[in-house]
């Protein structure tokens, strides 16, 4: 967070830095107010809301890359921020009625915060649709960040767990699929822990690459990943799984010190998904097909 913060620096140090001016510019101008004039409710709903805005713009900065829709967002938090700063030091300092400024800040800026705001949040929806479009292989119908596994980016077992449940309360047909790396320990042995992740980051990758639009994948555990395949059965999710084989048997994986070349195969486990079937029960079955894979060195379907 902070590395991308030091990215947007200019902008912090500008609308902090406008912050800072207006308390030098009330003090120079104005008459500190004695204790038992301050509004302590008012100061703390204003200077409360201030303090959230300028944390909300931060949280924006710190996970946002450069662009137009940071600007703008930054920009109509950064306007709201100083409203409510400037309606803040209002409180504590009494300024004179023709210091037009301090009106400006407080009437002015908060609506032009606020539409600058709003037509940001308008080109961010159209940004997140287009996210949610390169995500639709990895997250299906439910976003939860703490089910993300950070090495691959796909969901975790506990995000698959919460999808199969979602698809077996419906009577749609759908195939579980699980998918081994054969041998996957040999190459932690030989090369380190280092090109094994590596591995099995750009393995999930050209899964990816070779899914549909409609399939879910995620990671099970280690190098295991498990796959939905929402309205495939039989023999049309045998076909996909060859397809998967052949693609991982096909890549050359390159280490990234010596350039060797490390060529992979997968086993394939698969099961037709029942309704109203619990998801232990499913991945078990899966689980046994792929067990069965394993020894026969390629793709399973279990009855």
């Amino acid at each position: 967070m902070f590395s991308t913060l030091f990215l947007h620096r200019r902008k912090l140090l500008l609308v902090f830095g406008l912050a800072l001016a207006s308390v030098i510019a009330s003090v120079m101008v104005g008459d500190a107010k004695h204790w038992r004039e301050i509004d302590w409710l008012d100061v703390l709903g204003e200077g409360g809301s201030a303090v959230a805005v300028a944390i909300w713009m931060l949280l924006i900065l710190g996970s946002r890359p450069a662009g137009r829709v940071t600007d703008l967002l930054t920009l109509g938090l950064g306007f709201i921020f100083l409203a409510m700063w400037q309606d803040n030091l209002d409180e504590f300092i009494r300024i004179p009625a023709e210091q037009w400024w301090d009106a400006w800040l407080e009437s002015v800026a908060m609506p032009v915060g606020i539409a600058l705001l709003t037509y940001g949040l308008f080109h961010w929806h159209s940004e997140q649709l287009s996210i949610n479009r390169q995500l639709a292989k990895r997250e299906r119908l439910f976003r939860e960040h703490r089910f993300i596994d950070g090495l691959t980016q796909l969901g975790r077992a506990d995000y698959l767990k919460e999808q199969l449940q979602l698809h077996l309360n419906s009577t749609r047909p759908m195939t579980l699929m699980m998918v081994d790396i054969n041998d996957f320990s040999s190459v932690n042995r030989r090369f380190g822990h280092r090109e094994g992740d590596r591995l099995v980051r750009e393995i999930a990758e050209l899964l990816l690459l070779n899914l549909r639009q409609s399939d879910l994948i995620c990671r099970y555990a280690g190098d295991r990943f498990a796959l939905l395949l929402p309205g495939t059965e039989g023999e049309a999710a045998l076909q996909l799984a060859q397809e998967l084989e052949l693609a991982v048997q096909h890549f050359a994986f390159k280490h990234s010190h010596t350039g060797e070349t490390l060529y992979q195969r997968i086993s394939i486990g698969l099961t037709e998904c029942r309704p109203g079937d619990l998801p232990a029960r499913s991945i078990e079955r899966v689980n046994q097909a792929l067990l069965t894979a394993q020894r026969q060195h390629g793709c399973f379907l279990a009855a």
